[in-house]
């Protein structure tokens, strides 16, 4: 009897393959919409000490452009219309009436929401929130430019790479702050470690023993716009009034 009809009479079992060698850097797990994290990285930024010098911005650019999220393009920097990237960028106003009037520097990124708006309506799944710190990310391999994410944001906090033609947004320095080569001193953020005046802090909102929580929960600390409900995760310290010296009023 030929022995492919020996074969068909007489199967042998089938035997499963071996499953395949696990990646050497398995993917983050994703947040899925109305998951609670146990553990929420984020910024806590204190007005009160904000002098605007700009220091995170610049440390920001430097560390990323050359960084995992980088290059970040800056195109026609000194021209009538420039165009650059930025992750962090510093707002200075006046508050008040003359002659008591305050300049006040309010620096702003990416929030890291605890609901991000900017996830559900990826159409390629490029926006997500990792599992394990929060963290808001953009898989620049999925990306394909289309904007949803920033107008779903409500804080402007998306930036277009005009070069590549992806969306870029603060990522908490996420290569620093995982990074077990570093001292852990120096695993934080870019622009918390610039800041001369110690007025960005940085850690888990979730840990209440943590010196975010703490600064919030002593300070006052408020998250921006909450009526979107969006639950950012970095918060604010609010500036004492330069007429009482008290700490509860909010700029």
């Amino acid at each position: 009897m030929m022995q492919w009809l020996k074969d068909l009479l007489n199967p042998q079992p089938l035997v499963s393959p071996a499953p395949a060698p696990a990646p050497a850097n398995p993917p983050s797990a994703r947040w899925k919409q109305g998951d609670t994290l146990a553990k929420q990285l984020a910024l806590v930024i204190d007005l009160n000490v904000c002098v605007g010098c700009h220091a995170c911005v610049t440390s920001c650019k430097e560390w990323n452009t050359s960084g995992s999220a980088g290059p970040l393009a800056d195109e026609r920097a000194y021209a009538a219309d420039p165009m650059g990237t930025f992750f962090n960028r510093v707002q200075t106003y006046e508050a008040g009436v003359f002659p008591t009037m305050d300049t006040v520097h309010f620096p702003k990124s990416c929030l890291h929401c605890e609901d991000p708006p900017c996830v559900p309506v990826c159409p390629t799944g490029a926006s997500y929130k990792r599992a394990e710190d929060g963290i808001v990310l953009v898989d620049y391999d999925k990306c394909i430019g289309c904007k949803y994410c920033a107008w779903a944001c409500p804080y402007g906090a998306r930036e277009l790479d005009e070069e590549r033609q992806v969306m870029t947004k603060c990522t908490l320095c996420v290569d620093r702050v995982h990074d077990e080569k570093l001292a852990p001193e120096d695993r934080k953020p870019a622009c918390v470690k610039a800041c001369p005046t110690n007025a960005r802090l940085f850690g888990d909102v979730k840990d209440p023993t943590s010196e975010v929580s703490i600064a919030i929960r002593e300070r006052g600390g408020y998250a921006l716009m909450p009526e979107w409900e969006t639950q950012p995760a970095n918060q604010y310290l609010p500036r004492r009034s330069m007429q009482s010296g008290s700490s509860g009023e909010q700029a």
